[in-house]
């Protein structure tokens, strides 16, 4: 069911026979250690950082569906599209759908009605995703590398840039989007010039239009590494 090397599958399957057992928690936010997670640095957080993500931050987990930071959680392997015998043939984006969307849109509604998207783009399909966006405003920032006259989104630098910029929200307190210009990190920075706007009206759909600079913070802000 998941897609993995034999040892992986090994460790996995034995957490998971003893999921239920005395096997020590961790905080989400120290669980994890992908690439975005290094660059969070989590570890290096004080009280009140940590106790700011805790009412700021979720995590979204493919096994827990929607996590706080501080939220204590087993080590675990799991993907999208595993099916399990009692989901009904659903995978685990069908499984979570419903469960998540209506928590998701409540707690951003709750917290100033905008949503600073920085999962990997597969986790929208835990949620309604369309709804959320009608309901919410969505930034969505965009991590590019500039190659001669292109621009690239390059897997790596896009993860490394999501952390870094959690941790500057987490950091500075960060409660407008229009803030997140100030953001720079490994040669990124924000291009007022670039980005995109979705049309009033139309925040249901990806139809988009260029941001004017002076229009404040676009949906999808550009922050480019020359």
């Amino acid at each position: 069911m998941l897609g993995c090397g034999h040892q992986i599958a090994v460790q996995n399957r034995l957490r998971y026979m003893n999921f239920f057992g005395d096997s020590p928690k961790f905080p989400a936010i120290l669980a994890y250690h992908g690439q975005a997670y290094k660059h969070l640095k989590a570890e290096t957080l004080n009280i009140d950082g940590l106790n700011y993500s805790q009412e700021k931050l979720w995590i979204t987990s493919f096994l827990y569906g929607l996590l706080r930071p501080l939220d204590a959680i087993l080590p675990y392997r799991m993907e999208g599209h595993v099916e399990l015998p009692s989901g009904e043939g659903q995978n685990m984006f069908g499984f979570w759908k419903n469960r998540l969307t209506d928590v998701l849109i409540d707690a951003v509604k709750a917290d100033g009605g905008t949503l600073v998207h920085l999962a990997t783009e597969e986790y929208q399909h835990l949620f309604d995703w369309q709804r959320v966006r009608k309901k919410v405003r969505i930034v969505q920032p965009l991590f590019y590398v500039r190659k001669g006259s292109d621009l690239k989104i390059q897997a790596v630098w896009a993860k490394t840039c999501r952390g870094a910029m959690t941790r500057f929200i987490i950091e500075n307190r960060i409660d407008k989007p229009e803030d997140l210009c100030a953001f720079s990190y490994e040669g990124f920075t924000y291009e007022p010039k670039l980005g995109e706007r979705l049309r009033v009206g139309e925040r249901s759909s990806w139809t988009s239009q260029a941001a004017e600079p002076s229009a404040g913070m676009p949906d999808f802000p550009h922050f480019i590494k020359q």
